[in-house]
């Protein structure tokens, strides 16, 4: 072939010779071309696993299936090829990529947002976040998180806020807006003794007629009909791995998995439906730190709570299951090497975080004990040089504060590791990559094959039939 004459005659040249965007060659996938869906959902389940690269996904099936026999619930729905998909653009309006404030709130709002912002513009255009509509067509509404239930991704679908980090005023605006359920950790938010302000939000809640959850047991007792706030624990809900290894000090903690199955069980008392997110945020704070033993346990965490969705959809076929991520985070994989299948499974002896580790190290550590602790939590034995680095970090380490408020050496620890289990990171923070996108019942039908995150703000007003106002 003439390269010239194809180049002269194709069609990817427009006039003056400029590229055509992929939307100029394929058309759009806007919300006036969607058709109407085969079934109406009446109830929605978005499930966030935030921070997951294509890597975690993999490496959790992987992790899951030499652990405990089986594939994980996402991957299994893949191949059972009952589902849509789509490849979802993750960018914020002022970068390719994307916080989980922006991520979110192009969910939220429909609307691409700076970083930082929840559903407001640059010059401060405010977009009513997307529970707020369903909650005034009529439907229950809800969040669920292992983060705080303040943090940006829950906080998105709810409030519209000039900064993400305004979580005090976040957990005053759940009061006044009497969601129906909202779940997840954070009571540094809520408490008088740690708030700015002297406030005890949840005393407030109760007054205004709120059942108040703070603990495991609280999730097996009746609500009454009243609309639900719980918080379990101060930051996060602690990683899955060290919950499931340390289950006497976390007997009071639920699993991403018992919020789910609470937070469903009250909202379909609705009879005109639900619309619940499901965060699984330790994804993410585990991307951050390169934290493997944490990332694949709270992968699994998160596909427990798919798991539950799934089950809930097949039993209530009027639902819509939206499984995805807001964006990718550090980007890890298990890459090839000597024994890289060995070296991978040693994993599945862990019993604890990288976090768990270094928390423990204190200023009389031994590089023999930190030795002893590397291995005993995730079964890799490193070097006396290796260990000695790093308790000469953890004297010097100087890191985000958001993510690492502890600033512990997490991602030296990892390099570490990483030639022992052959799980490398790229980095330490979002990725502009795009990211999967899997949709199983009611509205699935017209999912396009690529998506903006903004359009799906859209398209989940468009097939439950709610008007976007």
């Amino acid at each position: 072939m003439d390269r010239r004459k194809f180049f002269k005659a194709g069609t990817i040249i427009g006039a003056g010779g400029l590229l055509l965007s992929p939307t100029s060659l394929f058309g759009n996938h806007s919300s006036a071309n969607w058709k109407k869906p085969a079934k109406k959902p009446k109830n929605i389940i978005f499930l966030v696993s935030d921070g997951m690269s294509s890597g975690t996904l993999t490496m959790a099936d992987l992790y899951s299936q030499r652990k405990y026999g089986k594939k994980t619930n996402w991957i299994n729905l893949l191949e059972n090829n009952n589902v849509k998909r789509a490849l979802m653009d993750t960018s914020a309006a002022n970068s390719l990529i994307t916080d989980s404030a922006a991520g979110g709130s192009a969910w939220g709002g429909g609307v691409k947002v700076p970083n930082g912002k929840l559903n407001m513009g640059a010059n401060g255009e405010e977009y009513t976040p997307i529970l707020q509509k369903f909650k005034a067509a009529g439907k229950s509404v809800g969040c669920v998180t292992s983060v705080p239930i303040t943090h940006a991704t829950p906080a998105s679908f709810c409030v519209t806020k000039k900064h993400r980090s305004l979580q005090e005023e976040i957990a005053e605006d759940y009061l006044k807006l009497r969601f129906d359920v909202m779940l997840g950790s954070g009571k540094e938010y809520f408490a008088s003794d740690k708030r700015k302000d002297g406030k005890d939000l949840l005393e407030e809640f109760k007054k205004a007629g709120y059942f108040v959850a703070e603990y495991r047991s609280d999730l097996k007792k009746d609500a009454k009909n009243k609309p639900v706030i719980g918080v379990f624990e101060e930051g996060s809900l602690p990683y899955y791995i060290d919950h499931k290894t340390g289950i006497n000090d976390f007997k009071e903690t639920p699993s991403l998995a018992e919020l789910s199955v609470f937070a469903l069980n009250e909202l379909r008392k609705n009879e005109n439906g639900f619309v619940l997110q499901i965060e699984g945020g330790k994804v993410d704070w585990a991307a951050h730190a390169n934290d493997t033993t944490a990332i694949l346990e709270d992968q699994i965490a998160f596909d427990e709570a798919v798991g539950v969705a799934l089950g809930f959809a097949e039993s209530s076929p009027e639902t819509l299951v939206i499984i995805t991520t807001d964006h990718g985070n550090a980007n890890p994989g298990l890459f090839y090497g000597k024994n890289a299948d060995k070296n991978f499974e040693k994993l599945l002896s862990a019993k604890h975080s990288n976090e768990w580790v270094l928390r423990q190290v204190n200023k009389d550590t031994t590089s023999s004990q930190l030795i002893d602790l590397v291995e005993f939590a995730s079964n890799l034995a490193i070097s006396k040089e290796e260990s000695e680095l790093i308790l000469t970090k953890i004297k010097t380490v100087q890191s985000d504060g958001l993510y690492n408020p502890y600033k512990l050496p997490f991602g030296d620890l990892a390099k570490i590791q990483a030639e022992y289990s052959n799980v490398h990171w790229a980095y330490s923070n979002h990725s502009a990559d795009y990211v999967e996108l899997t949709m199983f019942g009611a509205g699935s039908d017209i999912l396009p094959s690529f998506i903006q995150n903004s359009e799906l703000h859209h398209y989940m007003l468009h097939v439950a039939e709610v008007a976007a106002k």
